[in-house]
Protein backbone atom coordinates (compact mmCIF):
# COMPACT_ATOMS: atom_id res chain seq x y z
CA UNK A 1 0.00 0.00 0.00
CA UNK A 2 1.50 3.58 -0.54
CA UNK A 3 0.68 6.00 1.58
CA UNK A 4 1.35 9.21 0.54
CA UNK A 5 1.16 11.52 3.96
CA UNK A 6 -1.92 12.14 5.92
CA UNK A 7 -5.07 13.09 3.49
CA UNK A 8 -6.68 16.42 4.31
CA UNK A 9 -10.15 15.96 5.50
CA UNK A 10 -12.58 18.24 4.96
CA UNK A 11 -16.05 18.72 7.68
CA UNK A 12 -19.39 20.69 6.67
CA UNK A 13 -22.44 20.61 8.64
CA UNK A 14 -25.81 20.38 7.45
CA UNK A 15 -28.86 21.51 9.57
CA UNK A 16 -31.32 17.81 10.45
CA UNK A 17 -34.83 18.45 11.49
CA UNK A 18 -34.58 18.65 14.94
CA UNK A 19 -32.74 22.16 15.89
CA UNK A 20 -30.99 20.83 19.00
CA UNK A 21 -28.48 18.86 16.24
CA UNK A 22 -26.63 19.33 13.82
CA UNK A 23 -24.61 16.67 11.37
CA UNK A 24 -20.66 17.04 10.49
CA UNK A 25 -19.84 15.27 7.40
CA UNK A 26 -16.71 14.30 6.53
CA UNK A 27 -14.70 13.24 3.30
CA UNK A 28 -14.16 10.34 4.07
CA UNK A 29 -15.87 6.75 5.97
CA UNK A 30 -15.92 7.15 9.51
CA UNK A 31 -18.14 3.92 10.13
CA UNK A 32 -18.76 2.37 7.32
CA UNK A 33 -22.33 0.81 6.73
CA UNK A 34 -22.56 0.82 10.57
CA UNK A 35 -24.07 3.22 13.20
CA UNK A 36 -23.05 4.05 16.85
CA UNK A 37 -25.74 6.24 18.87
CA UNK A 38 -23.35 7.55 22.54
CA UNK A 39 -26.63 8.98 24.03
CA UNK A 40 -24.35 10.26 26.86
CA UNK A 41 -20.72 10.02 28.11
CA UNK A 42 -20.93 7.04 30.16
CA UNK A 43 -21.25 5.20 27.11
CA UNK A 44 -18.32 7.09 25.00
CA UNK A 45 -15.69 4.49 25.87
CA UNK A 46 -16.79 2.50 22.55
CA UNK A 47 -15.89 5.62 20.48
CA UNK A 48 -12.74 7.46 21.25
CA UNK A 49 -14.16 10.46 19.51
CA UNK A 50 -17.23 10.58 21.20
CA UNK A 51 -15.36 11.07 24.28
CA UNK A 52 -13.36 13.62 23.15
CA UNK A 53 -16.60 15.85 21.98
CA UNK A 54 -18.08 14.90 25.29
CA UNK A 55 -14.88 17.31 26.40
CA UNK A 56 -17.16 20.04 25.13
CA UNK A 57 -19.50 21.20 27.70
CA UNK A 58 -22.16 21.85 25.32
CA UNK A 59 -22.30 18.34 23.58
CA UNK A 60 -25.20 16.25 24.88
CA UNK A 61 -25.27 12.99 22.45
CA UNK A 62 -22.64 11.98 19.83
CA UNK A 63 -24.13 9.80 16.75
CA UNK A 64 -21.80 8.47 14.25
CA UNK A 65 -22.46 6.58 11.44
CA UNK A 66 -21.07 6.09 7.91
CA UNK A 67 -19.57 9.63 6.56
CA UNK A 68 -20.76 12.06 9.59
CA UNK A 69 -21.20 12.53 13.15
CA UNK A 70 -24.35 14.26 14.61
CA UNK A 71 -24.18 15.99 17.71
CA UNK A 72 -26.91 17.31 20.00
CA UNK A 73 -26.44 20.12 22.14
CA UNK A 74 -27.41 20.56 25.30
CA UNK A 75 -30.64 22.79 25.72
CA UNK A 76 -28.59 25.96 27.16
CA UNK A 77 -26.03 26.19 24.44
CA UNK A 78 -27.59 29.31 22.70
CA UNK A 79 -26.74 29.24 19.37
CA UNK A 80 -25.25 26.25 16.77
CA UNK A 81 -23.35 29.13 14.52
CA UNK A 82 -20.72 29.63 18.12
CA UNK A 83 -19.60 26.50 18.33
CA UNK A 84 -19.13 24.77 14.66
CA UNK A 85 -16.35 26.77 14.04
CA UNK A 86 -14.61 24.79 17.12
CA UNK A 87 -16.42 21.23 16.44
CA UNK A 88 -15.12 21.57 12.85
CA UNK A 89 -11.58 22.35 13.51
CA UNK A 90 -11.50 19.47 16.01
CA UNK A 91 -13.02 17.24 13.85
CA UNK A 92 -10.81 17.49 10.92
CA UNK A 93 -7.44 17.47 13.52
CA UNK A 94 -8.92 14.37 15.10
CA UNK A 95 -8.96 12.42 11.92
CA UNK A 96 -6.02 13.77 9.87
CA UNK A 97 -4.20 12.56 12.93
CA UNK A 98 -5.24 9.03 12.39
CA UNK A 99 -7.83 9.52 16.02
CA UNK A 100 -9.66 6.32 16.61
CA UNK A 101 -13.44 6.80 15.83
CA UNK A 102 -14.86 3.34 16.97
CA UNK A 103 -13.21 1.28 19.44
CA UNK A 104 -14.75 -2.41 17.60
CA UNK A 105 -14.13 -4.44 20.99
CA UNK A 106 -15.74 -1.98 23.14
CA UNK A 107 -19.39 -1.74 20.79
CA UNK A 108 -19.05 -5.18 21.02
CA UNK A 109 -19.38 -5.30 24.83
CA UNK A 110 -22.24 -3.47 24.89
CA UNK A 111 -25.53 -4.99 24.86
CA UNK A 112 -26.93 -4.71 20.94
CA UNK A 113 -30.57 -5.76 20.80
CA UNK A 114 -31.57 -3.19 18.46
CA UNK A 115 -30.39 -3.64 14.36
CA UNK A 116 -32.07 -4.19 11.17
CA UNK A 117 -29.72 -7.26 10.16
CA UNK A 118 -31.36 -9.99 9.00
CA UNK A 119 -31.13 -12.73 11.54
CA UNK A 120 -31.75 -16.65 10.51
CA UNK A 121 -34.16 -17.34 13.01
CA UNK A 122 -36.04 -14.10 12.16
CA UNK A 123 -39.33 -15.15 11.01
CA UNK A 124 -41.19 -13.91 8.06
CA UNK A 125 -42.27 -10.71 8.90
CA UNK A 126 -39.53 -9.78 10.46
CA UNK A 127 -37.40 -10.13 7.78
CA UNK A 128 -39.54 -8.13 5.67
CA UNK A 129 -39.58 -5.44 7.98
CA UNK A 130 -36.10 -5.51 8.33
CA UNK A 131 -35.32 -5.32 4.75
CA UNK A 132 -37.86 -2.49 4.60
CA UNK A 133 -36.14 -0.79 7.07
CA UNK A 134 -32.76 -1.35 5.57
CA UNK A 135 -33.57 -0.36 1.57
CA UNK A 136 -36.15 2.57 2.22
CA UNK A 137 -36.01 4.06 5.54
CA UNK A 138 -31.96 4.07 6.17
CA UNK A 139 -30.59 6.50 3.43
CA UNK A 140 -34.03 8.83 4.26
CA UNK A 141 -32.99 9.11 7.73
CA UNK A 142 -29.38 9.30 6.93
CA UNK A 143 -29.84 12.23 5.22
CA UNK A 144 -31.09 13.92 8.48
CA UNK A 145 -28.39 12.40 10.57
CA UNK A 146 -30.33 9.98 12.32
CA UNK A 147 -31.26 6.23 12.25
CA UNK A 148 -34.05 3.90 12.77
CA UNK A 149 -33.55 0.38 13.99
CA UNK A 150 -35.57 -2.40 14.79
CA UNK A 151 -36.14 -3.18 18.31
CA UNK A 152 -38.95 -5.86 18.30
CA UNK A 153 -42.74 -7.30 16.19
CA UNK A 154 -45.56 -8.60 18.15
CA UNK A 155 -48.75 -9.25 16.79
CA UNK A 156 -48.79 -6.84 14.42
CA UNK A 157 -47.02 -4.21 16.51
CA UNK A 158 -43.54 -2.88 14.94
CA UNK A 159 -41.27 -1.40 17.54
CA UNK A 160 -38.61 1.05 16.60
CA UNK A 161 -35.61 2.51 18.42
CA UNK A 162 -34.97 6.62 17.61
CA UNK A 163 -31.37 6.98 17.21
CA UNK A 164 -29.08 10.37 16.37
CA UNK A 165 -30.97 13.27 15.24
CA UNK A 166 -33.99 10.97 15.23
CA UNK A 167 -34.18 10.80 18.42
CA UNK A 168 -36.25 13.35 20.64
CA UNK A 169 -36.90 15.19 17.05
CA UNK A 170 -40.25 16.73 17.12
CA UNK A 171 -40.97 15.80 12.87
CA UNK A 172 -39.35 12.52 13.68
CA UNK A 173 -42.84 11.16 14.92
CA UNK A 174 -44.78 12.59 12.31
CA UNK A 175 -41.89 10.55 9.63
CA UNK A 176 -42.71 7.43 11.78
CA UNK A 177 -46.23 7.02 11.65
CA UNK A 178 -47.43 8.80 8.46
CA UNK A 179 -44.54 8.03 6.38
CA UNK A 180 -42.88 4.52 8.37
CA UNK A 181 -45.97 2.94 9.61
CA UNK A 182 -48.17 3.77 6.10
CA UNK A 183 -45.27 1.79 3.66
CA UNK A 184 -44.81 -0.83 5.95
CA UNK A 185 -48.72 -1.21 6.41
CA UNK A 186 -49.22 -1.03 2.41
CA UNK A 187 -45.78 -3.43 1.68
CA UNK A 188 -46.32 -5.69 5.10
CA UNK A 189 -49.86 -5.99 5.23
CA UNK A 190 -49.84 -8.21 9.12
CA UNK A 191 -48.30 -4.76 10.49
CA UNK A 192 -51.14 -2.97 12.12
CA UNK A 193 -48.93 -0.15 13.73
CA UNK A 194 -45.22 1.45 14.22
CA UNK A 195 -44.20 2.73 17.34
CA UNK A 196 -40.83 4.16 18.49
CA UNK A 197 -39.21 4.46 21.89
CA UNK A 198 -35.93 6.84 21.69
CA UNK A 199 -32.78 4.88 23.86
Amino acid sequence: MITTGSSIISIYTEMTPNPETMKFVANKLLYPGKSLDVADETLAAASPLAKELFSFPFIKAVFIASNFVTLTKTPDTDDWQDVIPTIKTFLQEYLENGGVVVNEEEVAKMKHEATNTVNADDDDIVKRVKELLENYVKPAVEMDGGAIQFKSYNDGVVNLMLQGSCSGCPSSMVTLKAGIEGMMKRMIPEVKEVVAEAE
